[in-house]
């Protein structure tokens, strides 16, 4: 759920909005001259939401590359993973 408040409660009334946020976990859109302008959330949904826009990145990059044929058997995999290991590891001795 969402609520619409002009900026002037940014300025009067910011310990209510902010309670909103949080307790609530509402979105605020602020408003200038009537017209949205700024949307506040809770610090924990903006890091949730960023979270989530990452993995939907990440998910996106996995399907290009199926639908390239850019892929490969796990076992292939696997094994490409522990070279890497291994490499790095005798690279810090």
């Amino acid at each position: 759920m969402e609520s619409i408040r002009p900026s002037s409660d940014l300025r009067n009334h910011y310990s209510e909005i902010s309670r909103q946020c949080h307790e609530e976990r509402n979105t605020v859109i602020i408003t200038v001259n009537g017209h949205g302008d700024t949307a506040i959330l809770g610090l924990q949904d903006y890091y949730q939401m960023k979270s989530e826009l990452e993995l939907l990145r990440v998910l996106a990059e996995a399907e290009e590359d199926v639908a390239n044929g850019r892929v490969a058997s796990i076992q292939d995999t696997f094994v490409d993973i522990r070279r890497s290991l291994t490499e790095r590891k005798a690279n810090e001795v």
